[in-house]
């Protein structure tokens, strides 16, 4: 039923002003904005939608991942451009002073959009 059909993601900004902002300049993706949202055009061909809601909760996962060659690279980068990254010390995730997890090849940090939707960089093997 669903063999051929594009599939998208989407979750909920309280203000798109905002999440346009910030996914187009501090993360420097193409966003295009409709009168339902914002589009976010990932490698690939991936489109991603942002909707805004009024009484927006923001998600306590992760809702968007991007891979990166060099992490500390990337943290780096976003930090220069005001991403703060959190930090983790409870049970097995534990992350560094950059807010880096490292285990056993991976590496992952996480941030948030100005909605508070959690995102992050990752590091495969």
């Amino acid at each position: 039923m669903f063999q051929k059909a594009k599939a998208f993601s989407s979750f909920s900004a309280n203000n798109a002003a905002k999440a346009k902002e910030f996914y187009g300049q501090t993360l420097g993706l193409e966003v295009t904005e409709n009168p339902e949202g914002l589009e976010l055009h990932l490698a690939g061909g991936n489109t991603v939608f942002i909707y805004p809601k009024p009484n927006h909760t923001p998600a306590t996962f992760t809702v968007l991942n991007f891979p990166v060659d060099d992490i500390d690279q990337a943290v780096a980068e976003l930090k220069n451009r005001g991403v703060r990254f959190e930090k983790y010390n409870e049970g097995d995730i534990k992350t560094d002073e950059k807010g880096i997890f490292r285990d056993n090849g991976m590496k992952i940090a996480w941030f948030k959009d100005p909605a508070g939707n959690i995102l992050s960089v990752l590091q495969e093997k």
